[in-house]
């Protein structure tokens, strides 16, 4: 891959794929994953109780932690190509918006919110590629029921679809970056060759 160092995004909504694509491309190049933060979110369990109180400082928590990891991959960058499972532009254009649609998060709240997010994001090198990963609804609910992760199996169809509507709106506007969509309903690039090679092709432009 040479000497210069990139840094490559994987986007997504639930059940995408996003973590099977960071673990393939780093078990096929020398790269540094950054997934989603393991630590909890001290706010997850006042927030399932009372939404609309803790929306706000939940989604604040997530922001922070974002910003953290964006901080440690740029170091990580100076000496290797990073890529990235969830990036802090989902935090705050996916989700914490979501949250202000359905009245869980108040405007005043998400205005400052807002602030700090493009706040951060002025601070923040864009990723080199934003990979999207594009998913129907229906693939989108096979995987999350066929991994089986039991936090996700009462996740209602209205909030998958709420958000797979996000991710288009927020993708067609996306600018910081160079971007791949890949459609991932029928992509299947662990065992199919055709896939694998496909796939490659597509994201070796890149590195």
């Amino acid at each position: 891959m040479g000497t210069q160092r990139k840094y490559i995004a994987v986007a997504g909504n639930m059940g995408s794929g996003k973590s099977s694509l960071v673990r393939f491309l780093c078990s096929h190049y020398d790269l540094q994953p950054f997934y989603e933060p393991n630590e909890e979110n001290p706010y997850l369990k006042d927030f399932y109780g009372d939404m609309r109180r803790w929306a706000f400082h939940s989604q604040m928590y997530f922001l922070a932690g974002k910003f953290r990891i964006h901080q440690e991959l740029e170091r990580a960058r100076s000496r290797v190509t990073v890529v990235q499972d969830r990036t802090i532009y989902e935090d705050a254009e996916i989700f914490a918006t979501n949250l202000y649609r359905c009245r869980k998060i108040s405007a005043r709240d998400f205005a400052t919110y807002q602030a700090l997010y493009q706040s951060i994001v002025r601070a923040l090198r864009p990723p080199d590629v934003m990979i999207y990963l594009r998913a129907t609804l229906r693939t989108v609910r096979g995987r999350i029921k066929l991994r089986g992760r039991p936090e996700e199996q009462e996740v209602p169809v209205s909030y998958l679809r709420r958000l797979n509507q996000l991710y288009e709106e927020w993708f067609a506007r996306y600018d910081q970056s160079p971007t791949l969509v890949l459609e991932t309903d029928k992509m299947d690039y662990v065992t199919d060759l055709m896939d694998r090679l496909d796939l490659v092709q597509k994201i070796e432009r890149y590195l």
